[in-house]
């Protein structure tokens, strides 16, 4: 009975330190997200830690004002997840950058625009100062504007500026116009005229997106992380989807995305109305991920090559995105 009860006592104690090295080694976990201070649903459990705690992990959340950035700290190793537009992700996916898209956070609307002042119409843009993030979206929907409208770029002074510094530019009065994201668009907009939206340049052909993407090394060493990071991620969208009009100036959420991008609260559900937030069931359709997201990648890189933006254009995008995250997460939601 002794060696029995021995026994049974050391196989207890084994399997308590196997569960206490597991616990460990979970909250060993350390990995870095870069994210983008842009109004959308998962500011809010980016604010509450519902990532870490989902996730077991320890996170360093860094903030870029633009996904060129978020790209460049993804190549260097520094960042493991990344938030970015569909502009940077092509570029990214043309030079072989192993990364995947794991979510489309939102297909941008009236969130970006081109705002500009002493401009009516598209053919006075000639010779004026008009700033804008270079291979952001806003970059590759002016580009898909000007085109559209028969406008030569040559003849506008494009003018590589991140979101902070368009907003002290066009302050100072340096420039006479910008094509950029909220909230800094919403500060334009004040004193300026929206020449066209990215819901006018999606109709011409162009239309952009803003995604989650992830390192395939980090991916494949995290399966369980990234699946619980767009789990989390799908519950902010399904949680905003499902009542939108809770969203408001005075909510929880409008403060902690404010607090988080730089908005004031009382724009927030406007922001927030300049995207369309597609759902974990939404995201694997032949839409987004199942197909529609590599061919805008595609022809994204396709227009980035024509404008010299890129070196060269592969002939197929699907190995950059993925439906397997979305897929597990909503295993994890039923």
């Amino acid at each position: 009975m002794n060696i029995i009860r021995r026994t049974l006592l050391a196989a207890t104690a084994a399997l308590a330190l196997t569960a206490q090295l597991q616990s460990a080694s979970a909250e060993e976990v350390t990995f870095n997200i870069g994210y983008q201070p842009i109004v959308e649903p998962s500011r809010v459990p980016q604010a509450d830690g519902a990532y870490e705690k989902a996730t077991g992990a320890r996170i360093n959340w860094q903030k870029f004002d633009g996904g060129a950035d978020v790209i460049a700290a993804i190549a260097s190793g520094s960042l493991d997840i990344g938030y970015v537009g569909s502009s940077p992700l092509a570029a990214a996916a043309s030079r072989e950058l192993p990364v995947e898209t794991i979510f489309v956070v939102g297909l941008i609307s009236e969130a970006e625009a081109l705002a500009v002042k002493s401009v009516s119409k598209p053919e006075e843009l000639a010779g004026k100062k008009i700033a804008t993030p270079f291979v952001s979206t806003a970059h590759y929907s002016l580009l898909t504007a000007l085109k559209h409208w028969k406008v030569d770029p040559k003849s506008v002074e494009i003018l590589n500026l991140r979101p902070p510094e368009i907003a002290a530019a066009w302050e100072r009065g340096d420039i006479d116009g910008a094509y950029v994201w909220d909230p800094v668009l919403a500060q334009l907009k004040k004193s300026a005229t929206v020449l066209a939206t990215s819901a006018d340049v999606a109709e011409w052909g162009g239309p952009t997106f803003d995604a989650w993407i992830v390192s395939k090394k980090f991916a494949e060493e995290h399966p369980d992380v990234v699946t619980a990071f767009v789990k989390v991620t799908g519950d902010a969208t399904a949680a905003y989807r499902a009542n939108p009009d809770a969203w408001n100036a005075n909510s929880p959420e409008a403060e902690k995305i404010a607090r988080l991008t730089g908005a004031k609260p009382e724009e927030v559900p406007s922001l927030l109305k300049g995207y369309t937030f597609p759902t974990i069931e939404e995201q694997a359709g032949a839409a987004l991920l199942g197909g529609g997201t590599a061919k805008a990648v595609a022809d994204t890189s396709a227009f980035l090559l024509e404008q010299g933006k890129i070196p060269a254009a592969l002939s197929d995008y699907s190995p950059y995105v993925s439906t397997r995250w979305v897929a597990g997460a909503a295993k994890l939601t039923h």
